[in-house]
Protein backbone atom coordinates (compact mmCIF):
# COMPACT_ATOMS: atom_id res chain seq x y z
CA UNK A 1 0.00 0.00 0.00
CA UNK A 2 1.43 3.34 -0.94
CA UNK A 3 0.47 6.51 0.53
CA UNK A 4 0.87 10.17 -0.62
CA UNK A 5 0.94 13.08 1.56
CA UNK A 6 0.68 16.57 0.06
CA UNK A 7 0.74 19.33 2.69
CA UNK A 8 2.40 19.92 5.34
CA UNK A 9 2.49 23.17 7.91
CA UNK A 10 3.08 26.65 7.65
CA UNK A 11 3.17 29.49 9.66
CA UNK A 12 1.12 32.52 8.46
CA UNK A 13 0.75 36.18 9.63
CA UNK A 14 -2.53 36.74 11.72
CA UNK A 15 -1.96 40.25 12.55
CA UNK A 16 0.79 42.93 12.44
CA UNK A 17 1.30 44.06 16.47
CA UNK A 18 3.82 47.22 15.70
CA UNK A 19 5.28 47.90 12.26
CA UNK A 20 9.36 48.46 11.67
CA UNK A 21 10.23 47.40 15.48
CA UNK A 22 13.42 45.50 14.58
CA UNK A 23 15.70 43.89 11.86
CA UNK A 24 15.65 41.07 10.11
CA UNK A 25 18.22 39.02 10.80
CA UNK A 26 18.46 37.09 7.37
CA UNK A 27 18.51 40.05 5.47
CA UNK A 28 18.73 43.06 7.28
CA UNK A 29 15.70 45.00 6.77
CA UNK A 30 13.12 46.07 8.72
CA UNK A 31 10.65 43.47 10.36
CA UNK A 32 7.53 43.41 12.50
CA UNK A 33 5.61 42.16 15.50
CA UNK A 34 3.03 39.83 14.53
CA UNK A 35 0.96 37.25 15.80
CA UNK A 36 1.10 34.31 13.70
CA UNK A 37 -0.75 30.71 13.04
CA UNK A 38 0.28 27.44 12.40
CA UNK A 39 -1.77 26.05 9.25
CA UNK A 40 -2.19 22.33 8.74
CA UNK A 41 -2.49 21.85 4.69
CA UNK A 42 -3.80 19.25 2.86
CA UNK A 43 -3.50 19.03 -0.96
CA UNK A 44 -2.70 22.76 -0.60
CA UNK A 45 -6.16 23.36 1.67
CA UNK A 46 -6.06 24.56 4.97
CA UNK A 47 -7.51 21.52 6.96
CA UNK A 48 -6.61 23.39 10.60
CA UNK A 49 -5.60 27.10 11.88
CA UNK A 50 -4.42 27.38 16.01
CA UNK A 51 -2.80 30.76 17.19
CA UNK A 52 1.08 30.72 18.09
CA UNK A 53 1.92 30.87 21.00
CA UNK A 54 3.74 34.31 21.53
CA UNK A 55 4.50 37.31 18.92
CA UNK A 56 7.07 36.64 16.21
CA UNK A 57 9.23 39.23 14.16
CA UNK A 58 8.33 38.83 10.46
CA UNK A 59 10.39 40.36 7.37
CA UNK A 60 8.06 41.26 4.63
CA UNK A 61 11.45 41.41 2.48
CA UNK A 62 12.48 37.82 2.67
CA UNK A 63 9.52 36.27 4.32
CA UNK A 64 11.53 35.14 7.57
CA UNK A 65 9.52 34.67 10.77
CA UNK A 66 11.88 34.23 14.01
CA UNK A 67 11.34 35.22 17.73
CA UNK A 68 12.16 38.59 19.23
CA UNK A 69 15.25 37.51 20.86
CA UNK A 70 17.33 37.19 18.13
CA UNK A 71 16.35 40.78 16.77
CA UNK A 72 18.95 42.78 15.57
CA UNK A 73 18.26 46.89 16.63
CA UNK A 74 16.14 48.63 14.60
CA UNK A 75 17.61 50.51 11.85
CA UNK A 76 18.46 53.98 12.39
CA UNK A 77 15.88 56.81 11.26
CA UNK A 78 16.12 58.91 8.92
CA UNK A 79 17.28 62.17 9.44
CA UNK A 80 15.98 65.30 7.97
CA UNK A 81 19.59 66.30 6.27
CA UNK A 82 20.69 63.63 4.72
CA UNK A 83 24.47 62.79 3.84
CA UNK A 84 25.60 63.00 -0.29
CA UNK A 85 26.77 59.26 0.48
CA UNK A 86 23.61 58.35 1.72
CA UNK A 87 21.43 60.09 -0.92
CA UNK A 88 23.35 58.58 -3.93
CA UNK A 89 23.01 54.62 -2.24
CA UNK A 90 19.32 55.50 -1.58
CA UNK A 91 19.04 56.03 -5.50
CA UNK A 92 20.51 53.01 -6.01
CA UNK A 93 19.01 49.15 -6.36
CA UNK A 94 20.42 46.80 -4.53
CA UNK A 95 20.06 43.94 -5.66
CA UNK A 96 20.97 44.92 -9.51
CA UNK A 97 22.48 47.86 -8.48
CA UNK A 98 20.73 50.63 -11.40
CA UNK A 99 20.21 54.34 -10.60
CA UNK A 100 16.53 54.34 -9.52
CA UNK A 101 14.34 57.70 -8.97
CA UNK A 102 13.68 58.49 -5.33
CA UNK A 103 10.03 57.80 -5.02
CA UNK A 104 9.68 54.51 -7.05
CA UNK A 105 9.13 51.72 -4.80
CA UNK A 106 10.31 49.06 -7.05
CA UNK A 107 13.20 48.54 -9.07
CA UNK A 108 12.21 49.21 -12.58
CA UNK A 109 14.75 47.02 -14.03
CA UNK A 110 14.39 43.63 -11.68
CA UNK A 111 11.35 44.38 -10.08
CA UNK A 112 13.47 44.12 -6.33
CA UNK A 113 11.85 46.09 -3.67
CA UNK A 114 13.38 49.73 -2.49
Amino acid sequence: MFFFFAGGLEQQVRQVLISGVGRCINCGSRADLVEYEKVLKLFFVPVWRWPGKEPLLYCDNCRFMFPQSFSLPPPPEKSTSPSPEAISNALRCRFCDRSVEAHFRFCPFCGYEL
